[in-house]
Protein backbone atom coordinates (compact mmCIF):
# COMPACT_ATOMS: atom_id res chain seq x y z
CA UNK A 1 0.00 0.00 0.00
CA UNK A 2 2.79 2.53 0.62
CA UNK A 3 5.82 0.25 -1.05
CA UNK A 4 5.16 1.59 -4.19
CA UNK A 5 7.11 4.49 -5.68
CA UNK A 6 4.12 5.87 -6.72
CA UNK A 7 2.57 5.58 -3.31
CA UNK A 8 1.70 8.34 -0.84
CA UNK A 9 3.52 8.41 2.38
CA UNK A 10 1.95 8.03 5.57
CA UNK A 11 2.19 11.82 6.37
CA UNK A 12 0.87 12.65 2.57
CA UNK A 13 -2.41 10.31 3.75
CA UNK A 14 -2.94 12.29 6.98
CA UNK A 15 -2.29 15.37 5.45
CA UNK A 16 0.58 16.54 8.18
CA UNK A 17 4.33 17.43 8.27
CA UNK A 18 6.86 14.80 8.64
CA UNK A 19 7.95 16.97 11.65
CA UNK A 20 3.88 16.45 12.89
CA UNK A 21 4.25 15.76 17.21
CA UNK A 22 2.64 12.38 17.85
CA UNK A 23 -0.66 14.61 19.53
CA UNK A 24 -0.81 16.30 16.09
CA UNK A 25 -0.57 13.61 14.16
CA UNK A 26 -3.69 11.83 16.59
CA UNK A 27 -5.65 15.16 15.84
CA UNK A 28 -5.13 14.69 12.35
CA UNK A 29 -5.96 10.67 11.69
CA UNK A 30 -8.81 11.71 13.79
CA UNK A 31 -10.03 14.43 11.11
CA UNK A 32 -9.16 11.98 7.88
CA UNK A 33 -11.24 9.29 9.51
CA UNK A 34 -14.18 11.85 9.41
CA UNK A 35 -13.03 13.06 6.57
CA UNK A 36 -12.95 9.56 4.64
CA UNK A 37 -15.88 7.57 6.21
CA UNK A 38 -17.85 5.93 3.87
CA UNK A 39 -21.05 6.61 5.93
CA UNK A 40 -20.46 10.39 5.91
CA UNK A 41 -19.68 10.44 2.13
CA UNK A 42 -15.70 9.49 2.08
CA UNK A 43 -14.14 7.54 -0.12
CA UNK A 44 -13.91 3.95 1.42
CA UNK A 45 -10.43 3.33 -0.33
CA UNK A 46 -8.91 6.50 1.09
CA UNK A 47 -10.45 5.27 4.62
CA UNK A 48 -8.45 2.42 4.38
CA UNK A 49 -5.60 4.18 3.47
CA UNK A 50 -5.83 6.85 6.44
CA UNK A 51 -5.98 3.65 8.84
CA UNK A 52 -3.10 2.19 7.45
CA UNK A 53 -1.14 4.92 7.65
CA UNK A 54 -2.18 5.10 11.50
CA UNK A 55 -0.78 1.66 12.22
CA UNK A 56 2.59 3.07 10.53
CA UNK A 57 2.94 6.32 11.92
CA UNK A 58 0.81 5.79 14.86
CA UNK A 59 3.15 4.75 18.11
CA UNK A 60 6.47 6.29 18.79
CA UNK A 61 8.14 2.96 18.35
CA UNK A 62 6.38 2.22 15.08
CA UNK A 63 6.71 5.71 13.77
CA UNK A 64 10.76 5.54 14.39
CA UNK A 65 10.71 2.07 12.18
CA UNK A 66 8.66 3.55 8.90
CA UNK A 67 11.02 7.02 9.56
CA UNK A 68 14.04 4.56 9.13
CA UNK A 69 12.71 2.35 6.29
CA UNK A 70 11.49 5.24 4.20
CA UNK A 71 13.86 7.92 4.30
CA UNK A 72 12.44 10.20 6.83
CA UNK A 73 14.58 9.93 9.72
CA UNK A 74 17.89 12.05 10.48
CA UNK A 75 20.24 9.49 9.77
CA UNK A 76 20.21 6.62 6.92
CA UNK A 77 19.68 3.00 8.76
CA UNK A 78 22.93 0.99 8.75
CA UNK A 79 20.93 -2.30 7.98
CA UNK A 80 17.62 -1.27 6.00
CA UNK A 81 14.48 -2.10 7.88
CA UNK A 82 12.77 -1.50 4.39
CA UNK A 83 14.05 -3.29 1.46
CA UNK A 84 14.01 -0.01 -0.50
CA UNK A 85 12.77 -0.68 -4.21
CA UNK A 86 15.35 -3.64 -5.22
CA UNK A 87 14.03 -6.52 -6.70
CA UNK A 88 12.01 -9.49 -4.40
CA UNK A 89 14.32 -12.32 -4.13
CA UNK A 90 13.19 -15.44 -5.37
CA UNK A 91 11.92 -18.55 -3.52
CA UNK A 92 13.89 -21.40 -2.53
CA UNK A 93 12.56 -24.33 -3.93
CA UNK A 94 14.57 -27.76 -4.36
CA UNK A 95 11.02 -27.75 -7.16
CA UNK A 96 12.22 -28.02 -10.85
CA UNK A 97 10.47 -24.64 -12.27
CA UNK A 98 9.57 -23.21 -15.70
CA UNK A 99 12.10 -22.80 -18.43
CA UNK A 100 13.11 -18.55 -18.52
CA UNK A 101 13.97 -16.11 -21.04
CA UNK A 102 15.32 -12.22 -20.58
CA UNK A 103 15.73 -9.91 -18.39
CA UNK A 104 12.21 -8.92 -16.42
CA UNK A 105 12.63 -5.52 -15.58
CA UNK A 106 15.73 -4.95 -16.83
CA UNK A 107 15.36 -2.52 -19.55
CA UNK A 108 13.25 -0.18 -17.20
CA UNK A 109 15.84 -0.71 -14.33
CA UNK A 110 18.57 0.87 -16.86
CA UNK A 111 15.95 3.68 -17.95
CA UNK A 112 15.46 4.79 -13.89
CA UNK A 113 19.49 4.79 -13.13
CA UNK A 114 20.40 6.97 -16.19
CA UNK A 115 17.26 9.04 -15.26
CA UNK A 116 18.23 9.15 -11.55
CA UNK A 117 21.80 10.25 -11.93
CA UNK A 118 20.79 12.74 -13.89
CA UNK A 119 18.16 14.26 -11.95
CA UNK A 120 20.65 14.02 -8.56
CA UNK A 121 23.45 16.08 -10.95
CA UNK A 122 26.05 15.48 -12.93
CA UNK A 123 29.41 14.92 -10.48
CA UNK A 124 27.21 13.65 -7.50
CA UNK A 125 28.21 9.80 -6.34
CA UNK A 126 24.91 8.07 -5.64
CA UNK A 127 25.46 5.79 -2.65
CA UNK A 128 22.10 4.20 -3.14
CA UNK A 129 20.50 5.08 -6.05
CA UNK A 130 16.70 3.42 -4.36
CA UNK A 131 17.35 5.60 -1.20
CA UNK A 132 13.85 5.80 -0.43
CA UNK A 133 14.47 10.08 0.08
CA UNK A 134 15.66 9.70 -3.01
CA UNK A 135 13.10 8.32 -5.01
CA UNK A 136 10.18 10.05 -3.01
CA UNK A 137 12.21 13.78 -4.65
CA UNK A 138 12.36 12.30 -7.89
CA UNK A 139 9.69 13.64 -10.49
CA UNK A 140 7.19 11.49 -11.42
CA UNK A 141 8.41 9.91 -14.52
CA UNK A 142 11.28 8.61 -12.72
CA UNK A 143 8.46 6.97 -10.20
CA UNK A 144 6.86 5.41 -12.65
CA UNK A 145 9.95 3.86 -14.61
CA UNK A 146 10.79 2.50 -11.29
CA UNK A 147 7.28 1.09 -10.60
CA UNK A 148 6.75 -0.22 -14.19
CA UNK A 149 10.51 -2.13 -12.83
CA UNK A 150 9.00 -3.31 -9.72
CA UNK A 151 5.29 -4.49 -11.22
CA UNK A 152 7.74 -6.87 -13.79
CA UNK A 153 10.20 -8.11 -10.88
CA UNK A 154 7.31 -9.20 -9.12
CA UNK A 155 5.39 -11.03 -11.61
CA UNK A 156 8.21 -12.69 -12.44
CA UNK A 157 9.13 -14.09 -8.86
CA UNK A 158 5.76 -15.08 -8.97
CA UNK A 159 6.01 -16.96 -12.38
CA UNK A 160 9.16 -18.72 -11.68
CA UNK A 161 6.72 -20.57 -8.87
CA UNK A 162 5.19 -21.83 -11.84
CA UNK A 163 6.33 -25.80 -12.64
CA UNK A 164 8.74 -27.24 -14.94
CA UNK A 165 5.87 -27.72 -17.85
CA UNK A 166 5.70 -24.09 -18.33
CA UNK A 167 8.01 -21.35 -20.55
CA UNK A 168 8.67 -17.65 -19.78
CA UNK A 169 10.27 -15.07 -21.80
CA UNK A 170 10.63 -11.54 -20.37
CA UNK A 171 10.88 -7.96 -21.95
CA UNK A 172 9.77 -8.65 -25.86
CA UNK A 173 10.00 -6.38 -28.45
CA UNK A 174 6.99 -6.65 -30.64
CA UNK A 175 7.75 -4.78 -34.43
CA UNK A 176 5.73 -2.33 -35.36
CA UNK A 177 5.34 -0.36 -38.57
CA UNK A 178 6.03 2.73 -36.68
CA UNK A 179 9.66 1.37 -36.01
CA UNK A 180 8.67 1.79 -32.00
CA UNK A 181 8.48 -1.46 -30.94
CA UNK A 182 5.76 -2.28 -28.65
CA UNK A 183 6.88 -4.26 -25.42
CA UNK A 184 5.04 -7.12 -23.82
CA UNK A 185 6.45 -7.73 -20.20
CA UNK A 186 5.80 -11.92 -20.03
CA UNK A 187 4.77 -14.36 -22.64
CA UNK A 188 3.49 -17.67 -20.61
CA UNK A 189 3.44 -20.61 -22.32
CA UNK A 190 2.22 -23.94 -20.54
CA UNK A 191 -0.72 -26.57 -20.50
CA UNK A 192 -3.39 -24.23 -20.18
CA UNK A 193 -2.55 -21.91 -23.34
CA UNK A 194 -0.17 -19.43 -24.38
CA UNK A 195 -1.05 -15.71 -22.59
CA UNK A 196 0.25 -12.43 -22.96
CA UNK A 197 1.00 -11.00 -19.60
CA UNK A 198 2.00 -7.09 -18.62
CA UNK A 199 2.70 -5.86 -15.46
CA UNK A 200 1.69 -2.82 -13.98
CA UNK A 201 1.53 -0.07 -11.10
CA UNK A 202 -0.55 2.93 -11.83
CA UNK A 203 -0.30 4.38 -8.44
CA UNK A 204 -4.11 4.55 -8.08
CA UNK A 205 -7.28 2.23 -7.68
CA UNK A 206 -8.57 0.88 -11.38
CA UNK A 207 -12.10 0.80 -12.47
CA UNK A 208 -13.27 -1.43 -15.48
CA UNK A 209 -15.46 -0.17 -18.29
CA UNK A 210 -15.91 -1.53 -21.76
CA UNK A 211 -13.64 -4.38 -21.19
CA UNK A 212 -10.92 -1.61 -20.60
CA UNK A 213 -9.39 -0.34 -17.46
CA UNK A 214 -9.42 3.38 -16.33
CA UNK A 215 -8.55 5.53 -13.64
CA UNK A 216 -6.62 8.59 -12.70
CA UNK A 217 -2.99 7.77 -14.04
CA UNK A 218 -4.05 4.87 -16.49
CA UNK A 219 -2.85 5.76 -19.66
CA UNK A 220 -5.05 5.33 -22.76
CA UNK A 221 -6.64 1.57 -23.79
CA UNK A 222 -4.02 -0.26 -21.84
CA UNK A 223 -6.02 -3.80 -22.57
CA UNK A 224 -6.21 -2.94 -26.11
CA UNK A 225 -2.44 -2.11 -26.30
CA UNK A 226 -1.51 -5.90 -25.07
CA UNK A 227 -4.36 -7.33 -26.99
CA UNK A 228 -2.49 -5.67 -29.76
CA UNK A 229 0.59 -6.48 -29.36
CA UNK A 230 0.12 -10.07 -28.56
CA UNK A 231 -1.78 -10.43 -31.69
CA UNK A 232 0.98 -8.86 -33.95
CA UNK A 233 3.79 -11.17 -32.49
CA UNK A 234 1.16 -14.32 -33.42
CA UNK A 235 1.26 -13.22 -36.66
CA UNK A 236 4.97 -12.89 -36.83
CA UNK A 237 5.86 -15.73 -34.76
CA UNK A 238 2.91 -18.15 -36.50
CA UNK A 239 1.15 -18.69 -33.06
CA UNK A 240 -1.93 -17.70 -31.86
CA UNK A 241 -2.27 -16.57 -28.53
CA UNK A 242 -4.99 -17.72 -26.14
CA UNK A 243 -5.23 -15.17 -24.04
CA UNK A 244 -3.86 -11.94 -22.17
CA UNK A 245 -3.15 -10.99 -18.91
CA UNK A 246 -3.27 -7.64 -17.10
CA UNK A 247 -1.71 -7.73 -13.16
CA UNK A 248 -1.69 -4.97 -10.93
CA UNK A 249 -0.90 -4.51 -7.23
CA UNK A 250 -3.89 -6.04 -4.96
CA UNK A 251 -4.93 -2.56 -3.57
CA UNK A 252 -5.45 -0.95 -6.71
CA UNK A 253 -7.88 -3.39 -8.03
CA UNK A 254 -11.60 -3.42 -6.97
CA UNK A 255 -11.34 -7.83 -7.10
CA UNK A 256 -8.35 -9.73 -7.20
CA UNK A 257 -9.28 -11.78 -10.66
CA UNK A 258 -11.79 -10.14 -13.15
CA UNK A 259 -12.29 -11.54 -16.54
CA UNK A 260 -13.45 -9.06 -18.99
CA UNK A 261 -14.66 -11.35 -21.69
CA UNK A 262 -12.81 -11.13 -25.26
CA UNK A 263 -11.01 -8.15 -26.62
CA UNK A 264 -10.94 -8.54 -30.42
CA UNK A 265 -11.48 -12.24 -29.76
CA UNK A 266 -8.61 -12.59 -27.08
CA UNK A 267 -10.01 -13.31 -23.29
CA UNK A 268 -8.61 -11.52 -21.11
CA UNK A 269 -8.22 -11.19 -17.46
CA UNK A 270 -7.68 -8.63 -14.67
CA UNK A 271 -5.05 -10.04 -12.09
CA UNK A 272 -3.43 -9.45 -8.63
CA UNK A 273 0.34 -11.07 -7.85
CA UNK A 274 -1.61 -13.44 -5.52
CA UNK A 275 -4.01 -14.86 -8.12
CA UNK A 276 -1.81 -14.54 -11.03
CA UNK A 277 -0.05 -18.37 -10.57
CA UNK A 278 -4.04 -19.65 -9.84
CA UNK A 279 -5.13 -17.70 -13.15
CA UNK A 280 -2.44 -19.35 -15.22
CA UNK A 281 -2.74 -23.02 -14.10
CA UNK A 282 -6.57 -23.21 -14.23
CA UNK A 283 -6.98 -21.15 -17.39
CA UNK A 284 -8.86 -17.76 -18.42
CA UNK A 285 -12.20 -18.28 -19.60
CA UNK A 286 -12.44 -19.50 -23.12
CA UNK A 287 -8.52 -20.47 -23.47
CA UNK A 288 -8.22 -23.63 -25.16
CA UNK A 289 -5.69 -26.14 -23.31
CA UNK A 290 -2.66 -26.88 -25.51
CA UNK A 291 -1.48 -30.60 -25.60
CA UNK A 292 2.36 -31.84 -25.18
CA UNK A 293 3.04 -31.83 -29.01
CA UNK A 294 1.29 -28.56 -29.70
CA UNK A 295 3.50 -26.66 -26.69
CA UNK A 296 6.50 -27.99 -28.21
CA UNK A 297 5.52 -26.68 -31.82
CA UNK A 298 4.49 -23.20 -30.40
CA UNK A 299 7.79 -23.17 -28.07
CA UNK A 300 9.99 -23.70 -30.87
CA UNK A 301 8.44 -21.18 -32.86
CA UNK A 302 8.51 -18.49 -30.33
CA UNK A 303 12.38 -19.42 -29.89
CA UNK A 304 12.61 -18.47 -33.15
CA UNK A 305 10.56 -15.22 -33.46
CA UNK A 306 11.11 -13.56 -29.96
CA UNK A 307 13.59 -10.51 -29.71
CA UNK A 308 14.11 -8.91 -26.90
CA UNK A 309 14.13 -4.87 -25.12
Amino acid sequence: MFDSPLSASAYDVLQVAVTATQDELRRAYRLRLRQTHPDTGGDAAQFVLVQRAWELVGTAQARAAYDRGHGFGTTAPQVPEYSGFRAPAAPSTTRPGPRSYGHPGGRNRERYLAGIREFAGRGVQLTDPYDPALVRSAPRELKQILADALAEETTARVLSELGMGYTLWHEVAVPTRSGHPLIIDHIVLGPSGLYAVASEDYGTSVRFKRSEVIGDGVPSSPIATLVGAARTLGRVAGVKFGGAMLVLPDDDLPETITELGRVKSLPVAVVSPQTLTTMLRRGVTGVPDIGGNEIFDVRTRLQRAVQFA
